[in-house]
């Protein structure tokens, strides 16, 4: 990476000539073209230590870091009260052209992850009824996160834990029976009432909820996620977990570590002893365990098969179930960094300008099939990624509907759709492109040298995105390169008389292919050749 290629440099020059050690040195990509590709407030954290003016130290570090006549900076120069700034050589971005056509698929995989083992638990919706949007938003997240992640590295296993007992479960059965306790509704309880009407006499609501809860897995939850295009590499039931009797092996673990007390006829855990605001409940005065203590067991259950990392993706009803499970964790003898939770705000449906209102309850909402339905995988896919996770996301329906360039996904794939049209024009096969250094000298227009540069971005959205997971940087990047793309093909015609110039320009659109073609693929969105 270019921003790791400066840093390095910095690291060095800075320790040589003023005698200070970092550890990490804050490299950004301005917004201004003026104010260069890259720039660094490094000179005014030294002149901080050292008490002098950081004018000035940003000038004899810009001096000594050209003397050097590094290859890859047209010019280095101070700006401002103590900033550096890097503007990269033509010769620099011409031969990276170079770099990703060899690299193709491979190019943006990094090591960050060192092969280390990671669970990615998602959706993981209620068996109660159909997956609801919130459960899409999740679901796209989570999918995409594991593409990063492997990209970066890890060894990653995506999971879907089915409460497939306890509360939610004894919920569903009244809602079957129609009584007093009914909690659910709509066409779909009606649907599951007649499959099961001949085998519910005498049973418990706990035992039909388990009956309805199975059908609804198998025919409603499952074939859902496979039109989502996402595939679980496990399917987790909490119901397992006590036939196995991993719920009473940790309660006796916790016991022996005098972590919980008896209160009120029930069982606690020490929550507060782990920074949480209160303890909670693991056995109820009823007797019966919580989900907690599925939690717990579950928790151990996952180190045990030597997941390094955990990463769970809520909803936002979710919020303040963390400290407790970071708590648990702790409990267990691991550290809580070892565990992220990303925590997803509610998804809003709107059309038209107006809000659709829903409630799984009443039974009155836009089941995640439905939409699919209404707009297509890639489409939905795209713009539940849109926002960063800890924002309400408002899905224009109208908007996602239009079949045109107005669609930022439609954006993004005819970009694409035309480099192929280049390409199949050209009538070039792709190993066989000529791509030699005096062909890539040859671009030189502005248009060219800014498509190479946010092609080299890739990496950086990829790192950057596996350490703080804010997944919508990939389709932003996919919209800028798209435009920076169409912008390049306004300006430069590819198919020209000079063989020469061709072959570089050829070559600069095949690494756009590639490139647009991993962040698509991240995404898990089509890249198509034709529209």
């Amino acid at each position: 990476m270019i921003r790791e290629e400066i840093e390095n440099l910095i690291k060095k020059f800075v320790k040589n000539n003023f005698g200070i050690e970092f550890k990490e040195i804050k490299i950004e990509r301005p917004t201004e073209r003026k104010f260069g590709d890259y720039a660094t407030n490094v000179a005014l954290i030294i002149a901080k230590k050292l008490k002098k003016n950081p004018k000035e130290v940003a000038e004899r570090l810009s001096f000594k870091l050209r003397s050097q006549d590094f290859k890859q900076f047209e010019k280095i120069e101070p700006a401002g009260a103590g900033f550096v700034n890097f503007f990269l050589s033509k010769e620099y971005l011409q031969d990276k052209v170079k770099e990703i056509l060899k690299e193709k698929e491979k190019f943006g995989e990094l090591d960050i992850g060192k092969n280390k083992k990671v669970n990615v638990e998602f959706i993981s919706a209620n068996p109660t009824g159909p997956l609801s949007l919130g459960n899409g938003r999740g679901g796209f997240c989570g999918d995409t996160l594991s593409r990063l992640l492997e990209k970066s590295g890890f060894r990653v296993k995506r999971e879907y834990y089915i409460n497939d007992r306890g509360e939610q479960i004894k919920k569903l059965g009244h809602s079957i029976f129609g009584d007093s306790q009914a909690v659910y509704k709509g066409k779909y309880i009606e649907d599951l009432r007649k499959k099961i009407k001949g085998k519910i006499k005498g049973k418990k609501p706990e035992e039909v909820g388990k009956m309805a809860a199975k059908i609804v897995m198998e025919e409603m939850i499952v074939p859902s996620i496979k039109k989502m295009g996402i595939k679980f590499d496990t399917w987790f039931s909490e119901e397992s977990l006590y036939k196995k009797g991993e719920v009473d092996e940790v309660l006796k673990l916790l016991k022996k570590k005098n972590l919980v007390y008896q209160r009120d006829n029930a069982l606690w855990f020490k929550s507060t002893q782990f920074g949480d605001d209160k303890d909670r409940v693991l056995i109820n005065k009823s007797g019966e365990t919580t989900y907690f203590a599925s939690d717990i067991a579950y928790l151990k259950n996952k180190f045990g098969r030597g997941f390094d990392y955990l990463i769970y993706l809520w909803g936002a009803d979710h919020h303040g179930y963390v400290k407790r499970m970071e708590g648990a964790i702790e409990s267990l003898g691991y550290k809580k960094e070892q565990a992220r939770f990303i925590i997803f705000q509610m998804v809003r449906l709107f059309e038209k300008g107006k809000q659709i209102r829903m409630s799984k309850r009443k039974g009155t909402y836009v089941t995640l099939d439905e939409l699919l339905d209404m707009v297509g995988r890639d489409v939905a896919r795209f713009f539940f990624l849109m926002r960063s996770p800890s924002n309400h996301l408002d899905f224009d329906l109208t908007l996602a509907k239009i079949e045109g360039e107005k669609n930022p996904v439609y954006y993004v794939q005819y970009a694409y759709a035309r480099i192929s049209s280049i390409l199949r024009k050209s009538k070039i096969i792709p190993e066989k492109l000529k791509i030699e250094t005096k062909n890539l000298r040859l671009l030189n227009h502005q248009s060219e040298l800014e498509l190479i540069k946010k092609l080299l971005i890739l990496p950086e959205i990829i790192k950057d995105t596996q350490e703080d997971y804010q997944i919508q940087r990939l389709p932003q990047y996919a919209r800028e390169l798209s435009a920076d793309f169409h912008r390049f093909y306004r300006d430069c015609r590819v198919l020209t008389d000079d063989e020469n110039l061709t072959q570089g320009r050829l070559g600069l659109v095949m690494a756009t292919k590639i490139v647009l073609k991993i962040t698509l693929d991240l995404m898990g969105i089509s890249a198509p050749e034709k529209m």
